[in-house]
Formats: C-alpha cells, structure tokens, sequence
C-alpha cells in the first residue's frame, strides 16, 4: 500500500485542503501520511477534505498537530528520553493529542522518535569526513570507536526514560485501536539504535507496537559503517508496520525519490511484510516530475 508525506509541501501551504489537493492532483495520492510539519493553522482544511470524503490518511508522524509554541516541523522538540521530567510530560501529552487526531481520522498508525543519547555528536563529523575522502582514516575510526563506547555506557538510563513514557501511551493507542511504529533513526546518538531496537520490542511485547523503518536513514548508517542495511531488514522486517521510502544519495542526502541514489530497493523491499505500508518521504526540493517518475518505476517493479 502507498501513501505519501505532507513534509514535502507542508512548509509552503497556509491551508490544509490547498496542501492536500496538491498531493493528491499533482502527484495521484489519495493515501496520505500527515508529517511532523504540521502546523494547527492547517488543521481546518485537513478535516474538511477529510470529513467531505476526499482524502483518507494512513499514518501521522508525531508530533502532529506540532505544539503551539514550536513554529516549524520539529519532530524531537520534546523527547521521551530527556532527564527532564517536564519536557517528558509535554512529550507524552502531545503524543496522547497526535493519537485522538489519528483515530478522528481514522488513521491506523502513528510514528515516534524516541530520543537521543546526549553524547557529543558523531553522525554529522562522520559524514563531513566521509565527504572529504577521509573514511576509515585515523581520525574516523577514533571518532566512531570513541562514540560507541560512550553511547553504550550512557544509553540506559534514557532507555529507561523511554520506557516509562511509552507505558502510558500504548495504553492509549490501545483504547484507540492505533499502532505505534518506532522509528529506525539516521543519526548513531539516537534512540533506538539497531541493537537496542529489538530487546525494547521484545520488552513492551504489544501488539500495538512495531519497527518503522527508513530507508534512506539505514542507508546513511550503512555507508558509515554502523550497520548492514540488508542484514538489519533480514532481522527486523518480519516486525516492520511500515516504512518512509526515501533514496539517499552517498554517504547522506536522504530524502531522494526512489531509484535516484544508492539505496537498492529491489533487494531490499522484498524483505518487508506484504502488509508493510510504504509512506513516500521526499525533500521539498524534490519536483513533481522526479516523484512521478519514482512512482511509475516503484509500480512496475513491486506493483501498487
């Protein structure tokens, strides 16, 4: 099943029903995922297309609608895994509103961030010296080796964070009837990483719970060396809910249309469930012609 993100053009439209009618006119989605861009001016014209039948919608990306007080799409403005009591309660209470918004139009899913390690930033450096020729130099392997075993030693106690605040939303999402899917994340400080994403699923054993994964994420982890994008689908597809297609060209402009970078999706798509939701998550730069194009090759290959 396909759907489609408004972060490609919520940022640019002051009305809902204008955003949406662009999507579905434009590009031939009447599947849509709300993204984390979604800003509560925009809420009027969304229920509008809704309620007249218009558009249906497959998932929100938390949090959605944002919160008042945060002016653009900021998906990590409150964490779950913050030492911060306070910013967990506005977190959870968000997330609580992103789910009553889900049912009330009736979509089946809502994707979480979790959070992040509070280590000093390894992602962003990586990438700067992989695009200076420098991969696996001195440096980079000290910077990565250094950061693992920072991360390891902190990553606990905000998994406990985590944890405790989940605890009170999947009994909500459970009252109604929406499932969760945790996000895989690009960067290495965030939560969860591959080897903790599994024990937590296990550990909340909920049937409304699951992995959403990212294509252009783990492939910007696999071209750093953190993981091997196809053995990572192997372990944890069976468990996928869905998923953001994206392509990403080397080593980490993600949000490309699919079958425009290096992502190789006729190996690995094969490895997600035939349920699996596949939600299109372009970059706003990305043009009508290149989505369409990405579509059209998407169906000749894996069908609708």
């Amino acid at each position: 099943m396909l759907s489609f993100s408004t972060c490609w053009n919520s940022g640019r439209h002051t009305a809902g029903d204008e955003m949406l009618r662009e999507i579905k006119t434009e590009l031939g989605f009447d599947l849509i995922e709300l993204g984390h861009g979604i800003r509560i001016s925009l809420m009027p014209g969304i229920q509008k297309m809704f309620e007249a039948g218009e558009v249906r919608f497959s998932s929100l990306h938390n949090f959605c609608p944002l919160p008042v007080e945060v002016m653009g799409a900021s998906p990590d403005c409150y964490t779950f895994s913050t030492t911060s009591a306070r910013e967990r309660q506005r977190a959870i209470r968000q997330t609580l509103q992103t789910i009553d918004f889900a049912a009330l139009l009736r979509a089946p899913f809502v994707v979480l961030h979790l959070g992040r390690v509070p280590i000093k930033p390894v992602t962003e450096p990586l990438i700067a010296l992989a695009k200076a020729g420098e991969m696996y130099s001195r440096e980079y392997v000290r910077r990565k080796v250094d950061a693992v075993a920072k991360r390891e030693a902190a990553a606990p106690a905000y998994l406990e964070n985590v944890k405790e605040c989940l605890k009170p939303i999947m009994e909500h999402a459970a009252a109604k009837n929406i499932r969760l899917g945790i996000e895989g994340r690009r960067g290495y400080e965030e939560i969860p990483s591959e080897r903790e994403i599994v024990p937590l699923l296990d550990e909340l054993n909920s049937p409304q719970v699951g992995y959403w994964h990212d294509f252009g994420h783990l492939q910007i982890k696999e071209n750093l060396g953190f993981v091997d994008h196809e053995e990572w689908l192997r372990t944890i597809g069976p468990r996928a809910l869905g998923c953001h297609v994206q392509d990403c060209v080397w080593p980490a402009q993600d949000h490309q249309p699919p079958f425009a970078g290096n992502v190789d999706l006729e190996k690995l798509v094969p490895l997600l469930p035939p349920t699996c939701l596949f939600v299109w998550e372009m970059s706003p730069r990305r043009t009508v012609e290149e989505i369409r194009h990405s579509v059209t090759v998407w169906k000749e290959r894996f069908g609708e």
